[in-house]
């Protein structure tokens, strides 16, 4: 047992030694430790004060939480047999821990008794904030329900928990499972050099893999560095629209590879039930409302009204841009109708002839060394901090790690880049925390963070060298939006883990400074900078950007009702549609998209079997936050634009000490006002989507 990694976390990962056999002694031995720390604190001659019980209590759980969240990161990052086999045995045996844990009634009248007694007067606010928080989480961990429904109760967490995990499971191996190898040149038409040369090497691996070394071909999967360029470029409509039924029916009855094991359609009902059923042993109405008790909004009206409003306002330019799109399939593409598989195609062709530019073009001066090397200048500049190479162990090859300091060359917290797709990962993008900043005995722990992506990797040689990765746009934006969560792990300056970071803070608004940094991307001092062609070396051209700066809003009414669609469809779904009932999944996806779509797929479209974020990702009843935040985001990012210096100092110091140091402390209304000296408006962010009528 010594030499297990997993029981010696108080490092860096051993992810060079950390092996899927390693898992169930660890848990089973940190599980054990776990609970025998809590029957100890909770004996009646343990004082309830925060040396002598709290602050034991989280150092106590704390191996625990830690050593689970590699495993779950190994989980999500290399998801082979193994792994998946050793994750899916403790994920029950741990779901239920923290199922009891939040049910415990003697550490539950422990909390009571502190925030009761004569020391939480003098706690600090960020022990306020924790004590207040466990108060409220334990009663929404069915603390207070009677003794004979608690195991019904754990019962519900541990099902949802493996539902979940295998929601995810599902959708990755339905994206595997699909695949389609070109033989004729000719079908390759419109497609980027690079997506080609990454579709040839695809084919070359796979044939290897399956013992023929001569495969030729191009292979194209559901992977998004291999279907959004098909989508976004092939001209031959007919491998378009293949890999787009393909794509919007994965883990479905639908799904064209067959594997009907896959269905998340059984999960999807199974996961409402569920939560249903949790919220009315907590004496709720619906999931909707436990799921808004620790968030911003106050109430499902409140966040109905919120959408609905914003969907009043974007459905007109929504309505324009699609009118406009069909028209121009029409009249220029002979179009008519317009297929959803051609949505991506003819939205570029009208992109390249209204702005005389393609994504593509821009595509090739986002070379991965610029790219990061102008990250790092915008968080140095912005917060007065060093980011600097490190080393470490990974999990892969492709894996770095980076360091953060502040100008006296003190370490403020390190973060691994885990930036290219690959089969065996998670898709999307995410920041997940490897450990949070906390004061010990022995000094300040300093926080760590996974920044992960799917990009393409690196194709092609020039002059003998391998050609470094190029990016789209849109993929540098989402890379600065999930270094804006590193950001918020990393540069807080509150020690207490339980608020530290993204600790504590509303869901609803842990967005904030992701969607803060993708600003960034939009500015001309950041761009200048931070490219350099692929071939040539010249960084972007003023004359490109201005044309991408023109281009900026283009078709983001669309996109803005996609974003409220989704939104409603999850709230909805959680708040009044009832799972036990005859109501179907589908038909009220279509009763949102009549209420604020303009784009409307087949019906053998089946969006959410592949809706992770709601059914395996945490943002149940909460999708709406990303639009939420985003009002946030915007309005904090105008106080640099009325500075008339996207790095003004004196502002860039206050949003460092009001919005990311202070993490969970406070509310993060408070936490706005005290850096806008007001309460959020919408009027920036419809600004910058363009959607405010002159």
């Amino acid at each position: 047992m010594n030499d297990n990694p997993l029981l010696d976390l108080s490092g860096l990962p051993r992810f060079d030694l950390i092996r899927p056999d390693h898992v169930r002694p660890a848990i089973d031995a940190l599980l054990a430790a776990a609970r025998a720390c809590v029957e100890r604190l909770t004996d009646e001659s343990v004082p309830a004060t925060w040396d002598d019980f709290v602050r034991p209590l989280d150092e106590g759980i704390d191996p625990l939480s830690r050593a689970w969240g590699v495993v779950s990161h190994l989980h999500s990052v290399n998801d082979v047999p193994p792994w998946r086999e050793a994750y899916n045995e403790q994920l029950p045996e741990v779901t239920r821990f923290y199922s009891e844990l939040g049910q415990n009634l003697a550490l539950f009248s422990k909390y009571r008794a502190l925030a009761a007694g004569p020391e939480y007067a003098t706690l600090s606010p960020a022990r306020k904030r924790i004590v207040d928080n466990e108060i409220r989480d334990f009663r929404l961990s069915g603390a207070e329900l009677p003794d004979d429904q608690k195991p019904r109760f754990q019962e519900l967490q541990e099902e949802a928990a493996a539902l979940a995990a295998k929601f995810s499971e599902n959708l990755l191996d339905a994206t595997n499972a699909w695949a389609e190898t070109l033989t004729d040149e000719k079908d390759l038409a419109g497609l980027p050099a690079d997506v080609i040369a990454a579709a040839r090497a695809s084919a070359g691996k796979a044939g290897a893999k399956n013992g023929d070394a001569n495969a030729g071909g191009w292979r194209f999967t559901l992977h998004a560095p291999s279907y959004g360029p098909v989508m976004q470029y092939a001209d031959c409509r007919e491998l378009r629209a293949r890999m787009y039924r393909a794509y919007a029916t994965r883990a479905s009855e639908m799904f064209p590879a067959g594997l009907p094991e896959l269905d998340n359609a059984p999960l999807i009902r199974r996961l409402l039930q569920l939560r249903a059923e949790e919220a009315r042993m907590l004496g709720y109405r619906n999931f909707a409302e436990v799921s808004l008790v620790p968030k911003m909004a106050e109430s499902p009206r409140q966040v109905l009204d919120f959408l609905r409003e914003m969907a009043r306002k974007a459905k007109p330019f929504a309505e324009k841009d699609i009118a406009a799109l069909r028209a121009f399939a029409r009249d220029e593409l002979r179009l008519d109708p317009l297929e959803p598989w051609d949505m991506a195609w003819a939205s570029e062709k009208l992109l390249q002839k209204r702005y005389a530019f393609s994504e593509q073009e821009v595509k090739q001066y986002f070379t991965e060394p610029k790219v990061l090397a102008g990250l790092f200048r915008v968080i140095e500049t912005l917060f007065s901090v060093t980011v600097k190479p490190d080393t470490a162990p990974v999990w892969h090859e492709d894996v770095r790690f980076f360091r953060i300091e502040n100008r006296s060359g003190e370490l403020l917290g390190q973060f691994y880049l885990d930036l290219y797709a690959r089969e065996e990962k998670k898709g999307g993008a995410w920041m997940n925390d490897a450990r949070s900043r906390r004061e010990t005995a022995a000094g300040v722990e300093t926080p760590v963070a996974y920044l992960v992506c799917n990009f393409s990797r690196p194709v092609g040689e020039k002059n003998g060298q391998p050609k470094p990765a190029t990016f789209t746009h849109d993929e540098v934006t989402t890379l600065f939006h999930e270094v804006g969560h590193g950001l918020h792990h990393l540069l807080t300056q509150v020690g207490e883990a339980g608020v530290s970071g993204l600790g504590g803070v509303e869901w609803d608004a842990v967005e904030l400074p992701s969607q803060f940094m993708e600003n960034y991307c939009w500015e001309w001092a950041v761009l200048k900078e931070m490219t350099a062609h692929v071939d040539s070396g010249e960084p972007l051209p003023r004359e490109l950007f201005d044309k991408m700066l023109a281009a900026r809003n283009f078709l983001s009414g669309m996109q803005t009702v996609r974003q409220i669609e989704f939104s409603l469809f999850d709230l909805l779904l959680h708040n009044d549609f009832d799972p036990d009932g005859d109501g179907d999944v589908l038909r009220l996806l279509e009763e949102v998209r009549n209420e604020v779509a303009v784009v409307f797929p087949p019906d053998w479209h089946r969006f959410p079997n592949s809706f992770s974020h709601i059914f395996a990702g945490g943002y149940a009843a909460g999708y709406y936050g990303y639009k939420w935040a985003e009002v946030l985001s915007a309005d904090c990012y105008a106080a640099f634009e009325e500075a008339g210096n996207p790095f003004d100092p004196e502002t860039g110091r206050r949003f460092l000490d009001e919005i990311l140091a202070v993490g969970g402390v406070r509310s993060a209304l408070d936490s706005f006002r005290a850096f806008r000296g007001r309460d959020p408006s919408p009027d920036a962010l419809l600004r910058h989507s363009g959607m405010v009528v002159a």
